[in-house]
């Protein structure tokens, strides 16, 4: 079964659920604001993608974050801690597939792997 983890009211987690839905493939939904991510999970992931891939430099919470807060962020270890203090800075979308992790929506992407 997936396991799909963000936050439940971002526009990228909602197309990814509906697709799922949809699509008639079963998941479990761990929502960032009730199940915040581990350190061990984050090194989990990071065996699989890099760990630039996990940190969204594109949304408003890294935004957010002052030119001297992002520019601590330059290995796993102070991502992680980034990512840690702020879940909502993990790129989401983030799906556990038996072919390996998704990250994001990719409607080819989920068709070809899902």
């Amino acid at each position: 079964m997936l396991q799909v983890y963000g936050i439940k009211n971002c526009n990228t987690v909602k197309k990814a659920l509906d697709w799922l839905n949809e699509n008639k493939k079963a998941y479990v939904f761990h929502d960032y604001k009730k199940e915040p991510a581990t350190v061990e999970k984050l090194e989990e992931w990071e065996k699989e993608v890099a760990w630039e891939s996990l940190v969204n430099k594109k949304g408003t919470t890294w935004r957010k974050l002052s030119p001297e807060e992002q520019a601590k962020v330059k290995d796993a270890n102070s991502a992680n801690q980034a990512l840690l203090s702020n879940n909502s800075m993990i790129k989401r979308p983030l799906i556990e597939s038996p072919q390996g992790i998704l990250l994001g929506f990719d409607e080819e992407e989920y068709k070809a792997k899902l």
